[in-house]
Parts: C-alpha cells; structure tokens; sequence
C-alpha cells in the first residue's frame, strides 16, 4: 500500500510540474541558482579579462573563440540532452573522429553536399546504435558509450588507413564552415542554430518535459504514459549526429583530419562544459543555452591563459577544480531537495 501510494505521489508530481506546460517567467529564469551558478562567474572571467588583456576585447578574438569552438558547442548542446534523461555519452569523441575522416574521404572524391551528409549521418547512426543498446540490454550507459568509443576509433582508423586527410582549400567543402555572413563565419552560424532548435526542443515542446521527467524520476515517467526507452534512443541519436556535424565542421575548417586524434580530450570537454553549466550528473535538471555557457567560459579560460602569458598547465589544473565544484554544487543541491 506505501508503495502504491508513492507511486501515486510520483505520478501526481509529474503531471503537475514535468508535463505542465513550461510556466516560464522571469523570476524563475534569474532566480535559479543553476543560472546564477553560471552567469555570474561568467560575467566575472569576461569582465576581468577584459580589464587585464587589451586584445580579449577585439572582435577578431571574441570571433575566433566562437569560432573555435562551434563543433564542440554543437556536441555539447546535443549531449545535454542525453545527460537530462539520464544517460552520459562518452563516444562523441570518437564519433567526432569517424565523422571527419568519413566526410574527408567522401569530399576528397565527391559532392560536398555528399560529404556533409554523410559525416552527419555516420554520427546519427553511431548515436542510434549507442540509444538501442542502453535501452534493449539495459547496459550502463557509461559502459556502453565507453566501449562503443573504441569500436568507433578502430573504423575511424580503418577508414583513413591511418593516414592524414588533407583537402584543397578551393573546394566547395571549405565554404561550409568558413563562409562569411556579417564578418562572422558560418560555422558560427550553424552552431547558433542547432542550440536555438535543441533550446526550444527541450524547453519548449512536450518532448522536452518528456526528457526532463525520463531522467528525473523513471519510474512516475513510465506511469505517466511517457515511452521513457523511445526519448532516450532519439536523446542519443541526436547526440550522435551533433558529434558527427561537429566532425563535419571542423574538416570544413581545418581542411585536415586523422583518426583517434583528440577524441577522449574532446568528450571531457564536451562533458566539464555541460556540468559546470549546471545540468545534473544524474538527469532530471539542465538547460541547452547553460551548457553554452558552461563551453564558453572554459574556452575563456583557455584563452585569457594564452593572452596573460600564463604556463597552459594551470588550464587544467583550474578546470579539474572548476568542475569539482559544478559536481559537488549538483550533488549538495539534490541532497538538499530530498
């Protein structure tokens, strides 16, 4: 009878509050602590290296951080969705990797558009695999996304033999994530893109609620009519093919590309950028345009380091800390909701 009744209870809260329609205002907005807990350190770092570094504050700096880091943006926007509904994907490196040696070989002979298709899609299937085998064999996503990484690499090498990829930069491959609208490239403007879609997706749309309420409480989700395995699968297949558009993008830009070079570095960014923007280890609670933030302010760090002189080793050292904090911060806050 207790248990009926909390699943009762359960089920009630989620038609009440994960369900509801999203009740927006804001109040809520600047009053969660999740938002502060990045905006405000945000705003410190941007204003600080704008006091202590004349160059910071130039366009073309500001340009090129955005710039460089659209691929990895586009990836984490994507694997906030996953970590909402309770899952972690640590194959987006490799992934990203597949992606870019698929699309070079492909744009080296044929079509562009062929190129960017594919690579895409190499990523979409990737992701669609990783959703089946956490959701059909129940197996810990963690496990899974690790050993389908070093599946993924192994084809990575195969397909590039283990060479480097070099393209022309006179082809119309190069124009995709280098094309110029406004002085800003359009690899920017892609990436903007996919987190405006996946902002709205997941803030906006009943879908949204249903990743929300997948992750933060399963059983109620289920009980509620929620097909709790289907929204996981599509989590991950978009995880997939954001990895695989990232891979795209960043060959576009840099013309080059090698298996297994960067993955594993690529998948802790992508995930320190997604918890130090303060979506929860443990699902249930995040924010796409936080998750922005989150890869921002460690770019900015990345790059207030080189433009103060400082030994790149204290990058690491800061970041490790920093997301410690985000961890810890995450795990006191659900304790507390308890």
């Amino acid at each position: 009878m207790t248990d009926l009744k909390s699943e009762s209870s359960d089920l009630s809260e989620l038609d009440e509050g994960a369900l509801r329609g999203p009740g927006f205002t804001w109040h809520r907005l600047l009053g969660s602590w999740r938002t502060a807990g990045i905006a405000i350190p945000f705003a410190i770092l941007f204003i600080t290296l704008s006091i202590s570094s004349g160059p910071f504050l130039h366009t073309t700096n500001l340009i090129n951080i955005l710039d460089q880091q659209a691929s990895t943006l586009c990836i984490a926007a994507a694997g906030t969705l996953v970590l909402i509904t309770g899952g972690i994907d640590l194959s987006v490196g490799a992934t990203y990797g597949l992606a870019t040696v698929v699309a070079g070989q492909i744009a080296a002979h044929h079509s562009p558009v062929l190129a960017i298709v594919a690579g895409i899609g190499v990523g979409l299937l990737v992701g669609l695999v990783n959703g089946l085998i956490r959701t059909i064999f129940k197996i810990n996503p963690l496990i899974t996304t690790l050993a389908m990484s070093f599946v993924i690499g192994g084809l990575a090498l195969k397909v590039s033999a283990g060479n480097l990829i070099v393209l022309s930069p006179t082809g119309g491959f190069f124009k995709f994530a280098n094309a110029q609208f406004l002085t800003v490239p359009s690899a920017v403007w892609i990436t903007l893109f996919v987190i405006v879609v996946l902002g709205l997706l997941l803030s906006r749309t009943t879908f949204g609620r249903y990743m929300v309420a997948s992750g933060g409480n399963e059983e109620a989700a289920r009980l509620a009519g929620v097909r709790v395995n289907l929204v996981r699968v599509i989590a991950f297949t978009l995880s997939g093919g954001a990895a695989g558009l990232g891979g795209v993008i960043d060959i576009s830009r840099l013309l080059s590309a090698q298996a297994a070079s960067g993955g594993n570095t690529l998948s802790f960014t992508v995930l320190a950028g997604i918890v130090v923007g303060g979506t929860s280890i443990a699902g249930g609670e995040g924010s796409v345009w936080r998750t922005g933030l989150g890869v921002l302010f460690i770019a900015l760090i990345g790059n207030g380091i080189d433009l103060l002189g400082i030994d790149p080793l204290y990058q690491n050292i800061v970041l490790g800390a920093i997301l410690l904090v985000a961890v810890g911060l995450d795990s006191w806050a659900r304790s507390r909701r308890r």
